[in-house]
């Protein structure tokens, strides 16, 4: 049995006690007088006190010492290449492709992962409460007597190598390859490894993740919320002499040092949660006649703006499946587009780029950017007999799509040295086919 229990279900209600404090959650009341235990009855609020009741998000935890027992925060040093500076480079237009980026090795310097989050793009002001963030993070380290929280937003985390045990203050994930997780704005966690781990962080500064919305697609397609997984109630029983609290605020890190574990809440109930969700659980919805469907019917979580049916960020899968349009063009279509489009891979190879877009990089078209496949794409799939087919077994490729346009730091572009500058080439042997006797 897996030493991971959880509860399930998106956007509900828990109520959860580790099982060694049986009958830890107050009855009736959420601060009576004296908490059982002992405890201390402490509120954490994703949303405004009087945020309508369908978007209030809030959660009580009872622990054994309050969060604000802790020294004051001063400059943390890690984490070098985490920026919010989106004008450190010069604006650029082009398709850009990013080879793997690289792991740190099992022998090399240790590397946690906060310190090992490195930014790619992004757009906005976290301190406005609107934009959000790439990152990915390559570490080899994990965290000891410490913990991490982000005060600027969520955090959406897709491994692409290795698994993630991560600590929450609502109890413990793990969260491997073709999985994700969701820590919501403020939660404090902390990251264990057993080998170097890569994978990608979207960081949202607007409100929370949501499911999308279905329309005529009906009741039961795309996520399902049954299959979301929050972790259940569970306290840290070892005793400290010093515990680093690392916080993200306003786009810098600090810490802060205490006596005490973080992960010391006993019990909780509420619908603020982290939670994870493994992607192969996700139900496709597809053409059965012709045409290549937009791909938003892909879409798993989505963190709306301000105007209907427009995300500062969806994430958006594409998952292995069947194809079997008639008459038509099957890869994805060539496009221009007014939103941003980072893409990574988890595994696999990609159907419209075989070549070149590898697991553990990515891509980035940005607004009004032309892409689409290259030119052994378009070439195969002009020709191909028309049967139906499965695609993209053994990949899975995901979008961050978003409405803003994303600025690339300077890591991104420089220091990494990973940007692709042949990237541009994929479509050059592309023919112009034109026959004005069709």
């Amino acid at each position: 049995m897996s030493e991971y229990k959880y509860l399930t279900g998106f956007g509900g209600h828990f109520s959860s006690e580790d099982e060694r404090c049986p009958n830890s959650l107050p009855v009736g009341q959420n601060s009576p007088q004296q908490c059982p235990y002992g405890l201390y009855a402490e509120q954490l609020s994703g949303s405004a006190f009087t945020a309508p009741r369908s978007e209030n998000v809030r959660t009580w935890l009872y622990r054994k010492l309050p969060s604000a027992v802790h020294t004051p925060f001063l400059p943390y040093a890690g984490a070098k290449y985490l920026s919010h500076n989106w004008d450190e480079q010069p604006p650029n237009p082009n398709q850009l492709r990013w080879k793997p980026f690289d792991l740190p090795g099992a022998k090399e310097e240790s590397v946690t992962f906060v310190d090992g989050l490195h930014t790619v793009c992004g757009a906005g002001d976290a301190r406005a409460r609107h934009g959000l963030a790439v990152h990915v993070y390559l570490c080899n380290a994990s965290m000891h007597n410490s913990a991490f929280y982000n005060s600027d937003g969520d955090f959406l985390i897709v491994p692409q190598e290795g698994t993630l045990d991560i600590v929450t203050e609502l109890g413990r994930m793990a969260v491997s390859p073709n999985e994700i997780c969701v820590i919501p704005q403020g939660i404090r966690f902390a990251v264990k490894l057993k080998t170097p781990c890569r994978g990608y962080v979207l960081e949202v500064f607007d409100g929370h993740f949501r499911l999308p919305d279905l329309g005529p697609i009906g009741a039961n397609g795309l996520a399902n919320p049954r299959d979301f997984e929050t972790p259940v109630a569970w306290f840290d029983s070892e005793t400290y002499t010093e515990f680093n609290v690392i916080s993200k605020y306003q786009g810098s890190l600090f810490v802060a040092k205490q006596k005490h574990s973080v992960f010391d809440v006993v019990a909780w109930h509420g619908n603020y949660v982290p939670y994870k969700y493994d992607l192969s659980r996700f139900m496709v919805i597809n053409s059965v006649s012709f045409d290549h469907c937009d791909p938003s019917i892909f879409t798993v979580l989505t963190c709306p703006s301000l105007k209907p049916g427009t995300a500062i960020a969806d994430f958006v899968i594409f998952p292995p499946r069947w194809s079997v349009q008639e008459h038509t063009f099957r890869p994805p279509y060539y496009h221009r587009n007014c939103m941003s489009e980072f893409m990574g891979l988890i595994l696999g190879r990609y159907e419209a780029k075989e070549e070149g877009f590898a697991a553990g990089g990515a891509t980035l078209h940005s607004m009004m950017t032309p892409h689409g496949p290259d030119a052994n794409c378009f070439e195969g799939a002009s020709k191909a007999e028309l049967k139906p087919e499965r695609i993209a077994d053994g990949t899975q490729a995901f979008m961050f799509e978003s409405s803003l346009s994303l600025a690339v730091t300077k890591w991104g572009a420089e220091t990494s040295q990973k940007l692709d500058a042949q990237y541009y080439e994929c479509w050059q042997a592309l023919k112009n086919n034109f026959k004005l006797d069709n």
